[in-house]
């Protein structure tokens, strides 16, 4: 139904009605402001009449910031990092229209341009001084590549310093300055802190030199992060961006809980999700790093796993905790010491174990040469072993097959190296690290280059027979000969397809 056009002393009328509301309205909203206003000005009174002891209590908690910072501010260091690297000249390149067009010898008569060029890579991160001597604490990916490093106090001065030692399986690394008489930060305990309890991040982002921030501990024992191979992250949501990298996350009072490494960024600028290496684990790598310029590593030889509720309903256990033994190495410290295939680990030493990452963590954290108590499960029934501990040979020979023997000859012969998918590996060649068997190097002119088999690439089975790591890759190609033929599944991004390779 259409709407008429009203008559004209109707509209007056109506006009005039719709003013009238509108006064009387504007009059009942003046009413409700001052109202509204008399009762601001009572909060506002309220507020003005803070008592003493509010103040006092306000105060108290921002000196317990201020205390804090001034505390760590000092021992906190911006390390300078510059790197050269060779890049390609355009000038030079093949593929420049230029020298297509005028040819070679011209080209190169006229330009004379190398073929590379070197370029100064620069970077900020940070560190923190634990002697008065000169050593810093910082991560490995601060240093990592670096051929200078320059550390500035807080004083302005400036001191070139000397890569002492870097892990990089947990990020962690040591350098040193020659000065004397450093403030040091106090290292607290990180085994002792809590989820929620309030920290500051102390580091230098974005060249912003001795920056605090404030937060809580947001969670504890955050893995499968990827950032580093044993992980056991403090998580914050004190604001870290890029330049804390290697700074302080410290307590109220003053002690350093943790050394700040990465953010979670979809931006790359802060979200409220950071991570920090615990002291406790940084300590003991750094500790072992200044006395002996590497990290050893306590060894079981087994491949452990997590318990989901799927597997927890079919092997009728009652909780997902504790860590699976998949595999068990012959003649590893584990086989020795008893563990089979099937076991359920819950402890060591009497360390409740969680998950397939505390193992590792913990292992990892005791010496070599080591006799430990195993308590597992199997069979339903609780037993416990004793252990002697072995090293944890070193990513090569782990690559090599997880007992450290040579590689099958087959692998060789089809011309590719191959190495179980780490964490740096996955970084390396932008891959998702979901395990497996990654190929390393393919050599120029062998069959499996032959086939269009690339490093980077990820092997999931070999002849429809699935592979989790080196030592069934190696196995699954034991049996074949000269002459044989085998069909590899690869992974390569978000596609998998099969290569067939003919062993010479």
């Amino acid at each position: 139904m259409l709407n008429k056009v009203p008559h004209r002393t109707q509209l007056m009328t109506f006009v005039l009605a719709i003013g009238f509301i509108a006064g009387v309205s504007f009059v009942t909203l003046l009413g409700s402001s001052n109202s509204i206003s008399g009762h601001h000005t009572a909060q506002q009174d309220s507020v003005a009449q803070l008592t003493p002891k509010g103040r006092e209590l306000l105060d108290q908690f921002s000196v317990a910031f201020e205390s804090a910072a001034a505390k760590v501010n000092s021992s906190v260091v911006p390390i300078f990092s510059e790197q050269v690297k060779k890049v390609e000249n355009p000038f030079a390149s093949g593929d420049n229209p230029f020298r297509q067009f005028f040819g070679d010898d011209f080209f190169n008569h006229f330009f004379n341009a190398p073929q590379q060029q070197k370029e100064v890579v620069r970077a900020l991160g940070s560190g923190v001084i634990v002697s008065s001597d000169g050593y810093i604490l910082t991560n490995n990916h601060v240093v990592d590549g670096a051929q200078k490093l320059t550390v500035m106090l807080a004083n302005k001065e400036k001191y070139t310093a000397k890569l002492v030692g870097r892990d990089a399986q947990t990020d962690v690394a040591v350098i040193k300055i020659d000065a004397k008489d450093l403030p040091v930060a106090s290292l607290g305990n990180s085994d002792n802190v809590k989820v929620g309890q309030w920290v500051i991040a102390v580091g230098n982002p974005f060249q912003l030199m001795h920056t605090v921030t404030a937060g809580i501990i947001s969670a504890k024992g955050r893995s499968s992060v990827n950032l580093a191979d044993y992980e056991d992250f403090i998580q914050t949501d004190a604001s870290i961006n890029p330049g804390n990298s290697g700074g302080a996350l410290a307590d109220l009072d003053g002690n350093v809980i943790g050394i700040n490494t990465a953010i979670y960024s979809p931006s790359g600028g802060n979200v409220g999700i950071g991570f920090a290496i615990p002291i406790n684990m940084a300590k003991q790598v750094m500790d072992e790093l200044i006395h002996h310029g590497k990290v050893t590593r306590g060894f079981l030889g087994l491949v452990p796993q997590d318990i989901d509720q799927t597997m927890a309903k079919a092997m009728k256990l009652k909780t997902t905790e504790g860590a699976l033994v998949g595999d068990v190495t012959s003649g590893s410290a584990a086989d020795k010491g008893g563990i089979k295939v099937g076991d359920i680990i819950t402890a060591v030493n009497d360390k409740k174990i969680e998950n397939s990452t505390e193992l590792r963590n913990v292992i990892a954290g005791i010496e070599p040469g080591t006799d430990v108590k195993i308590d597992l499960m199997r069979d339903g029934k609780d037993l416990s072993v004793r252990v002697k501990l072995s090293e944890r040979p070193s990513d090569e020979a782990l690559a090599k097959g997880s007992n450290g023997s040579e590689e099958k000859e087959t692998s060789e012969k089809l011309g590719i190296t191959v190495q179980n998918l780490s964490s740096s590996l996955a970084k390396q060649f932008g891959i998702e690290n979901h395990g497996g068997v990654v190929i390393t190097k393919v050599s120029q002119g062998s069959p499996a280059d032959d086939a269009g088999v690339k490093a980077g690439d990820v092997v999931k089975q070999v002849n429809q027979v699935d592979v989790k790591d080196v030592s069934e890759f190696n196995k699954a190609l034991g049996h074949l000969k000269s002459g044989d033929s085998v069909a590899l599944l690869l992974q390569r991004g978000n596609t998998s397809f099969f290569v067939g390779i003919d062993i010479p």
